[in-house]
């Protein structure tokens, strides 16, 4: 058999675990399988040839078939032996080679012979493997066999044929519901283990009726569940009634409450726990209902366990989410968990007491917090920067106390996310509370003098490029910017230089010190250094004159490139040296889209120095540059919102389809992606024939064709509209794919020189006012809220009739405004968003929204304030 793993030395300086099995190989171990083919086995030897079997199999070695054969016969000679050790070890040697259906037929015999033997530990074993290894109509012979076992007075037998029962639920379903009897009467076992199993498998059973569900929680509610296993199980499946019966019914009445509280008096536990847990992800829960489940929870944070103590402030911490002021009972005991020797349970107390907290509380949490922060991991430390950024948005009158606190951990000793998180944390606090500006960005040049992440001092530089020169006095922060350009490599270096660029182009006064700055950057001895620093002297002036900076300098400089950078890339390798110099405006600007097959999965909201406050620009700036390329759109204006694209097609179809609403001042551009996917055609001279008869406000102006649309080769066609300027014009329009279709040779991969020309009906397409609306994120909505006067406020009321849960209720209240969700608290979820009106006039509407919901979900309130920018 396999032994324990043993140090090979004790010398501490190699302390690599020494394995039984290192350097094993397949083949020697296939030769050391002969013994059990030896007219006298020895059970031990043989045991330890299985177990190296196993272990191979385990380590995702393959075994070809005939080696696979030749093992199983082996393995089966076994059976001869009355060993019971080497019998388990057949047993499982057995279920892992999982031999074909011609090869079972020599083992069934010895296995339904174990099966029926005197000795309990062969039946449960040969249980599990025969119904491993079996099929449909092995298991017909084999079923009176298995309804015994299920109601067998030992509780191991009767145990391994409801696992059994379980796995062969997935393969072979309609022979396990005829158990349904059995099964029932091993649920009133007294054996623990056989009533857990038991209730499993006649819950799978009955798990697609209903009406069947409900009567077993309501019969097993009564008493009958002794083990405490099978408890929790019966507590998971009464939550799932109850939220299925949540959303079929208006009433407040909330049935099986009483038997969940009542499991928070069980002498087990696991028991206590998993009926706190249920409560506190109800539905809807309530206060009320709450407090028995938080009393219980805050009595085992002072357990001596500590999977207790993790378990209950793990949960309290996901209750502190929507309900925290029920938690806040618990926070001394919590405060007593800081100091907890396992880090994972401080960490989760620290988290829920930021979330808890009142403002009182801030400076004596961080207090303890500093003594603790040293004791544990970066990615528990994560953890509590982002705890203490929510906070400090919470409560933005403790923003300096809290600054101070990100300040000294940012000069502590850390990995590279670790200290992104904590600079993240500033850079967030400074573009939301004003007054944190100041002291954020010297916090951030003092963590710069020493930074050992060259992209983290990189992106401090950009930021301090923006945020800088808006400050009262932007001259402090050269001397932190110009040490840079000495202390830091070629890369640093160079941020250095544009970020005094842009200082200089920002503030006139500070103009003569940045220029006799750049012209020391001229010696420097990288390339990018001294180019960078040539073109900022050059674009700004570097005769010393203190004249104000154009516009047009700003834009060249520190605007956004009119031209995809992909493509940009491709022309300068393809540039070949000659007299005539390369011709910037010779990059194509047009952006090839995706193909729709490749859809980007939702990824987390990025945050800190990797977004902008008004989300990200690159989708934005590239369809606004593929706008302007085109001559057609060139005089609408600037683009002010483009959709999310918007299938008209469905899945599998000849053509894809999908389009993209563009909205302009006073027009709206429709771009159809368009994708062909059948191998044999091309299409040309493609475009959409769009009819505007139900939108009235809307008159066509221009139609851009595609040229050619070849197999699985995404293309664009354009259609124009005119509006109303300043109007949220909405209405529906009816669409026509329309295009040429040539055969093409599969051979040779050419087109017919002949076509034909056809059709392809497409799925309506609407304008909505959402359309119009711009979604802009704000981290504290209530400080935006309550800096406006009351004469901005307008109110109004939308009924959205009756809705199955909250959820779906917000989700409504989402798509109608087409805002941003910023905030949420226990009864109001507030938005935020941009709406686009008379942008000739450079006048726009943001609107906060606070929205209230009622519990029963079919009465909502949005109440709209409206703010002139």
């Amino acid at each position: 058999m396999a032994q324990p793993l043993v140090k090979k030395d004790d010398d501490r300086d190699d302390e690599a675990d020494y394995s039984p099995f290192l350097g094993i190989e397949k083949g020697a171990v296939l030769q050391e399988a002969r013994v059990f083919n030896d007219p006298q086995l020895d059970p031990r030897r043989c045991s330890q040839v299985i177990t190296k079997l196993l272990y191979l199999l385990n380590q995702g070695e393959t075994f070809t078939k005939v080696e696979a054969t030749e093992v199983f016969f082996s393995v089966t000679k076994l059976f001869q032996s009355r060993d019971i050790g080497l019998r388990r070890m057949v047993y499982v040697m057995i279920k892992e080679l999982s031999p074909s259906a011609d090869e079972v037929i020599i083992v069934t015999s010895s296995l339904m012979k174990d099966m029926t033997s005197k000795t309990d530990m062969y039946r449960a074993n040969a249980i599990r493997v025969l119904c491993r290894i079996t099929d449909g109509t092995l298991l017909t012979q084999i079923e009176r066999y298995l309804k015994q076992a299920i109601v067998d007075k030992n509780p191991v037998v009767a145990s391994a044929a409801l696992v059994s029962g379980i796995h062969l639920l997935q393969t072979n379903p309609e022979i396990v519901k005829r158990w349904s009897n059995e099964v029932q009467e091993a649920v009133q076992s007294r054996a623990a283990l056989v009533q857990f199993h038991a209730l499993a498998l006649l819950h799978q059973i009955r798990q697609n009726d209903r009406l069947a569900v409900n009567k077993l929680v309501t019969s097993l509610t009564r008493g009958s569940v002794r083990s405490p296993l099978a408890q929790c199980l019966l507590i998971r499946y009464t939550s799932q009634v109850i939220r299925e019966s949540a959303n079929n019914t208006q009433t407040g009445d909330r049935p099986f409450y009483d038997f969940l509280e009542g499991c928070l008096r069980h002498k087990a536990e696991m028991v206590i726990f998993e009926a706190a847990r249920a409560i506190t992800e109800l539905n809807g829960v309530t206060s009320r209902e709450l407090t028995p489940a938080i009393t219980v929870l805050q009595l085992f944070l002072s357990s001596s366990k500590p999977v207790l103590r993790f378990a209950a402030v793990r949960t309290l911490n996901k209750v502190a989410m929507t309900h925290p002021m029920a938690v806040t009972n618990c926070n001394i005991d919590m405060e007593s968990l800081i100091s907890d020797q396992n880090r994972s349970i401080a960490t989760l107390a620290i988290t829920t007491l930021l979330k808890t907290g009142n403002e009182s509380s801030v400076d004596r949490l961080m207090k303890q917090i500093t003594n603790f922060m040293s004791d544990i991991a970066d990615e528990f430390k994560i953890v509590v920067v982002e705890a203490i950024r929510s906070l400090c948005l919470k409560f933005p009158l403790k923003h300096r106390s809290l600054m101070n606190f990100l300040s000294n951990i940012l000069r502590e000793e850390g990995g590279f996310e670790y200290k992104k998180a904590i600079v993240d944390s500033i850079v967030i606090l400074i573009r939301d509370i004003p007054e944190a500006k100041e002291s954020g960005l010297l916090h951030l040049c003092e963590f710069i003098e020493d930074c050992e992440f060259t992209y983290l001092s990189t992106q401090i530089l950009h930021f301090l490029g923006i945020e800088g020169p808006k400050t009262s006095d932007p001259s402090k922060y050269i001397r932190y910017i110009y040490n840079r350009v000495h202390l830091e490599n070629a890369t640093v270096r160079a941020g250095a230089v544009s970020t005094l660029a842009k200082f200089g182009a920002m503030v006139d006064a500070l103009k003569p010190r940045i220029f006799v700055l750049l012209r020391r950057c001229l010696f420097d001895n990288d390339d990018e250094v001294r180019d960078r620093a040539t073109l900022y002297l050059n674009t700004l002036g570097g005769d010393g004159a203190v004249v104000e900076t154009g516009e047009d300098v700003k834009e060249f400089l520190f605007g956004s490139l009119d031209i995809p950078l992909v493509n940009l890339e491709n022309s300068l390798k393809n540039y070949e040296l000659s007299e005539e110099s390369f011709d910037i405006d010779s990059v194509p600007k047009e952006v090839k889209t995706q193909p729709l097959a490749e859809k980007k999965a939702p990824g987390k909201k990025p945050t800190g120095l990797s977004a902008p406050p008004t989300g990200p620009p690159s989708t934005v700036d590239a369809y606004e540059r593929l706008l302007s390329s085109i001559p057609e759109f060139a005089n609408f204006g600037k683009l002010f919102k483009s959709s999310a694209p918007v299938e008209l097609t469905e899945a599998e179809t000849e053509y894809a389809v999908n389009v993209v609403k563009h909205i302009f001042d006073g027009h709206v551009v429709f771009q159809f992606n368009c994708t062909n996917t059948i191998p044999e055609q091309l299409l040309e001279n493609v475009t959409v024939i769009v009819d505007a008869s139900e939108a009235e406000e809307f008159a066509e102006v221009a139609t851009k064709p595609l040229r050619s649309l070849p197999y699985d080769s995404p293309g664009q066609t354009f259609v124009a509209f005119e509006k109303p300027e300043g109007v949220s014009a909405v209405g529906k329009f009816s669409n026509m794919l329309r295009f040429i279709v040539k055969e093409v040779d599969p051979s040779t991969g050419e087109a017919e020189e002949d076509g034909v020309e056809d059709e392809y009906q497409l799925e309506d397409l609407e304008v909505v006012a959402a359309d119009y609306m711009l979604k802009v994120g704000v981290s504290n909505f209530r400080n935006a809220w309550e800096s406006m006067g009351a004469d901005c406020e307008r109110v109004d009321e939308y009924g959205l009739g009756p809705r199955d849960s909250l959820a779906e209720a917000v989700n409504a209240v989402i798509n109608l405004l087409g805002m941003q969700p910023c905030e949420v608290s226990i009864q109001c979820l507030f938005f935020f968003g941009i709406y686009a009106v008379d942008m000739d006039m450079h006048f726009t509407f943001t609107f906060l929204t606070a929205l209230h919901w009622t519990v029963k979900y079919h009465v909502v309130n949005c109440f709209f304030t409206a703010i002139p920018v």
